[in-house]
Formats: C-alpha cells, sequence, structure tokens
C-alpha cells in the first residue's frame, strides 16, 4: 500500500530544492513517477517489474569486456606509491593475477578482486560464471581458494529482487562446489549491474606460480577455447545461436580447479588465466614479464563453434580494438595467418582457460592427466623460443 503522506513529505522537498533528492540529476517529479505514478525516492517500487529478464540487454559491455583497457590502465597506476613491504611477494608491479602476502615461511595468503558486467543473460548462470572468473585468478597461481566477498552492483528500484536473489545464489553454489565460503560482501544501487568477488586464499610462499619465468623452450598449453567475448557481443545484438550460447555458457561456468592441480603438479614453469585482455595481451604481459618471444601456432588454438562465422560478419565487440591498442606493439603476424584468427586472439575471454608455460619435455604428461580429469580442450598452442624484451609471433 503507497503511504501517500511519504510520498508528499519527500516530493515537496525535492521540489523545494529543484531536485530529485534521491538522484540530483532529476527534476521532481521524475519521467517514473509521470508514467507509472510510482515514488521510488518513497520506497515505492514498480509492480510490474519482471522475474525474468534478459541481463546483457541492461549493459554496454558484457562480461570481461567490460574492464579498462590496458593502455589506460598502465596510465592510471603509473606513479602510484611503490610497495616496500618486504611481506608482499607478488603485486600490481608485475600485472600478475592476484597479490601474495607472506605470513611465515610456509603461509602466505593469495587475493584478488573481479567484477563485471553480465556475460550471460540468465542471473543464475550469471552468478556461476561471475564466482567461476574470480577464483580464476588464485587458481592461476597455484593457490587454493577459502573465503569470498560478493560485490555488486544493481538498480534495485526498477528490476526485481529476485534477479538480484538468484545472481547471489548463483555464484554461492559456485563457490561452495569450489569449496569456499561466502562470508559477506557489499552492494550498492546501479543503473547498470555488475557482480563478482574478492577472494582470498592460501598458498605455500615457494611454490607460488607468477608470470614471470617463462623459458625458452617451454611450450604454451591453454585450457579452453576461445572466443566467449565474440559469442556474448553477438548475443547482445541477436545474432548468436542457442548452441553457440549453450557451449559458451558452460565453458564460462566451469572452474579452473582441476588445471590449477594439475599444473602444479607438473611444477609447471609459470601461467596465467585467460580473461579480459584476452589471448594475446596476457601472453604479451607473460613475454614482457619473463623477458622472451613466444610463438603462438593459430591453427592449433581451439576455438569455440561459431566464432569465425561471427568474425567474417563482422560481429567484433569495440573491446577487441580497445586490447589491440595495447598489444599490437609487440605482436607480428606471420604470412597466412587469417585475419579473422588474429581478430580472436584479442578477443576478451570471461572465465577463460588457463595459459601455462612447461617443458616440453613434461607438456605430453600435462596435457595426459588434464584430458584425464576432464579438462577435454587442454592443447599446445605455441612455444617460448628465445630471449627478447617480450615479443610476440603469430604463425599459421
Amino acid at each position: 500500500m503507497v503511504d501517500l503522506k511519504k510520498r508528499k513529505d519527500i516530493m515537496q522537498r525535492s521540489i523545494k530544492l529543484g531536485h530529485c533528492i534521491c538522484n540530483p540529476k532529476l527534476s521532481c517529479p521524475c519521467e517514473v513517477f509521470k508514467e507509472k505514478n510510482v515514488c521510488l525516492c518513497a520506497g515505492e517500487r514498480l509492480e510490474d517489474m519482471p522475474e525474468q529478464v534478459e541481463l546483457t540487454k541492461f549493459v554496454e559491455n558484457a562480461g570481461c569486456a567490460s574492464k579498462i583497457n590496458q593502455n589506460d590502465l598502465k596510465i592510471v597506476l603509473n606513479g602510484l606509491p611503490e610497495i616496500s613491504d618486504p611481506r608482499v611477494l607478488v603485486s600490481a608491479d608485475t600485472c600478475d593475477d592476484a597479490g601474495v602476502f607472506k605470513i611465515n615461511e610456509e603461509y602466505a595468503l593469495v587475493q584478488s578482486v573481479d567484477v563485471f558486467a553480465p556475460s550471460v543473460d540468465d542471473p543464475y548462470t550469471f552468478g556461476q560464471i561471475a564466482a567461476a572468473n574470480s577464483l580464476s585468478d588464485i587458481y592461476a597461481m597455484g593457490g587454493n581458494p577459502l573465503t569470498a566477498l560478493s560485490i555488486i552492483g544493481f538498480p534495485i528500484e526498477t528490476m526485481s529482487h529476485k534477479v538480484m536473489n538468484q545472481m547471489l545464489m548463483g555464484g554461492i553454489v559456485k563457490m561452495k562446489e569450489a569449496g569456499v565460503v561466502v562470508i559477506g560482501g557489499h552492494s550498492i544501487k546501479d543503473n547498470e549491474v555488475k557482480f563478482g568477488f574478492a577472494v582470498t586464499g592460501e598458498i605455500n610462499p615457494k611454490e607460488v606460480i607468477t608470470n614471470d619465468r617463462a623459458k625458452p623452450g617451454d611450450v604454451l598449453v591453454l585450457t579452453k577455447p576461445l572466443g566467449t567475448g565474440i559469442i556474448g557481443f553477438a548475443s547482445q545484438i541477436g545474432r548468436a545461436s542457442e548452441s553457440a550460447l549453450k557451449a559458451v555458457s558452460q565453458s564460462m561456468a566451469e572452474l579452473n580447479n582441476i588445471s590449477s592441480e594439475v599444473m602444479r603438479k607438473m611444477r609447471v614453469t609459470t601461467a596465467t588465466d585467460v580473461t579480459g585482455f584476452g589471448l594475446l595481451g596476457h601472453l604479451s604481459e607473460m613475454a614482457v614479464q619473463s623477458k622472451v618471444t613466444a610463438e603462438i601456432y593459430a591453427g592449433q588454438v581451439p576455438v569455440f563453434d561459431g566464432v569465425l562465422e561471427c568474425v567474417q560478419k563482422g560481429i567484433i565487440s569495440g573491446a577487441v580494438d580497445r586490447n589491440k591498442e595495447f598489444a599490437t606493439q609487440y605482436v607480428k603476424a606471420g604470412k597466412g595467418v587469417s585475419k579473422e584468427m588474429t581478430e580472436v586472439l584479442y578477443d576478451p575471454q570471461t572465465s577463460g582457460g588457463l595459459l601455462i608455460s612447461i617443458r616440453e619435455d613434461k607438456s605430453e604428461k600435462l596435457i595426459a592427466l588434464l584430458k584425464k580429469r576432464g579438462v577435454a580442450h587442454a592443447v599446445v598452442i605455441g612455444k617460448v623460443v628465445a630471449k627478447s624484451d617480450g615479443q610476440i609471433v603469430i604463425k599459421k
């Protein structure tokens, strides 16, 4: 029931100020009140908010395509205070996946946070993907995740509470699958939906897997196909097939825990996860930090069905161009490499696979163990060939 006295008091205050007291950008009465006879500032809610929504229709950039690009990040981070605390073993200085803080000689904390806009339409599935993506940084470092805090931005006045509930439910269930406890969280009112987690894990300080140790002679192994960003963008504009969406959604919701367990057992050289900066963006960070040149064999890189067809039709999000702005300086494409495949290599991934650098004589066993544990798409996609200032060569 509408509290007319409360409505009157709120609206009188707003009208007197010449601004809505909840959103100073608006006048009072606002358009919602004029059209729906509902005063959101008085705590009233729209009665016709659907519980079934298509989340990607409410965002500009889906999934990890909503990340700020590497060029802008470099500018923003430049000049910030350096970390001098000796307990910090890994920080943002090396562009790694997570920070590592040493507690003692045998124990350290590994921490990361990841928040992004919806990558799929279904709220529960989005919650699962947000959880899997947030955990991936911990897995990439070889850590064991323990606890998480949820972080959510949500248009609570104009979207059903059930939608937010299902996002949280999906995330909590996926975290539980990983053995992680969601011990709390934080929420803000936002016009665009955003969701993710801050994750804390544990790791032995002597066993941290960083992104700066790739060596000539190593081979590069990728554990998931590419193309989630392209299919996600295709979905936003109504051009993605149901089968492609299903395959991509399942992959994004899959944890990288098994890949992490296997690579720890195999004592790999280095690793990172492939997310918003695309394969070439994340590989460029690995190459620069390790001071090596890496080759990518485009024909061996796994790609989701329908991705190349989308690229051929020009279905490529602007996030691909933003990734190029940074990574292109390190990349050289050889003869015979298709333009379509090059676009895919820059495509921002949401909850993508791990990119692992390992000695060539150990790679066959690594892939065999991964496949035995259900990581079906694990494959060698390239090689570290020489010391350098950090370069990538794409071969056919």
